[in-house]
């Protein structure tokens, strides 16, 4: 079951090139500055986390990209029939699948690393 869940995630988000709230939030300055510097990272449950101490400013960036995201995946998960965990976890995995060198993720063990030109470590239900 959790499998066709993912299946059905990965089909969308393919379909939909990712989803709309990473795309959006890199639009913002504020998002790619961070995001550059090594602040924040992709996680494997599809929301972006925080790379050691945050200010406020940044806490607040963080918490409104996830709060779109996860309105997002509440509704890509209902229209194909999969739990928002399982969809969020697809969304996750191509997220960091996505990271480009230097960017910061984090691994399955919780630890979080930067990304290299190798492919990144990422959790074993990514397909």
């Amino acid at each position: 079951m959790m499998r066709n869940a993912m299946i059905a995630g990965i089909t969308a988000l393919t379909a939909l090139g990712l989803v709309a709230g990473p795309a959006l939030a890199q639009r913002d300055p504020a998002y790619a500055a961070a995001r550059a510097a090594g602040k924040i990272g992709e996680q494997p449950d599809g929301y972006l986390g925080i790379v050691g101490a945050a200010d406020k400013a940044l806490q607040d960036l963080v918490n409104d990209i996830n709060i779109k995201r996860r309105a997002v995946y509440t509704e890509k998960a209902k229209e194909n029939n999969a739990t928002l965990e399982a969809y969020a976890l697809t969304a996750g995995c191509q997220a960091i699948a996505r990271t480009s060198p230097g960017e910061k993720y984090r691994a399955p063990d919780g630890s979080w690393q930067t990304r290299t030109a190798a492919a990144p470590i990422r959790d074993p239900r990514c397909l």
